[in-house]
């Protein structure tokens, strides 16, 4: 009996282990509370044309901030309108690097997400009204 214990503890130990590693799903605005943003600004490229590369929009990329404080898994989910900016908000979100809070200071990773706006107006109510299509759903669960 003792032999088949073990090997059917380890097979559960095995099926739980990718739900044990799942990350907490952090909003951005409680980002904060885990995680604060080092960089203020990053160099990103930006084509000269393309589709509505001038149009305001907004781009929801999803990551995981990983103990070490560098983003993983990064992944454009929406953007609003369909645009040629995508792939220049992850790669904006690539550069990020953050610092522990005094809160996290063992360095819990965390799934996030930012939403990069693009072609925005300079007024904060105007910036909110810009990114509100891009916020996602599920990340308010703390």
């Amino acid at each position: 009996m003792l032999r088949l214990q073990l090997p059917l503890c380890l097979l559960a130990l095995a099926v739980s282990s990718p739900l044990m590693a799942q990350a907490r799903r952090v909003s951005p605005d409680k980002i904060n509370g885990y995680w604060i943003l080092l960089n203020r600004s990053v160099d990103v490229d930006v084509p000269n044309s393309g589709k509505n590369i001038y149009k305001p929009g907004c781009v929801a990329v999803t990551f995981t901030i990983g103990s070490d404080g560098i983003p993983r898994d990064i992944k454009a989910v929406k953007t609003v309108p369909a645009s040629d900016l995508t792939p220049v908000a992850v790669n904006a979100v690539k550069h990020f690097t953050y610092g522990p809070s005094l809160t996290n200071r063992a360095g819990e990773p965390v799934d996030t997400y930012y939403v990069v706006p693009f072609n925005g107006p300079s007024d904060k109510a105007g910036q909110q009204a810009l990114m509100a299509p891009c916020q996602l759903p599920g990340y308010d669960q703390n």
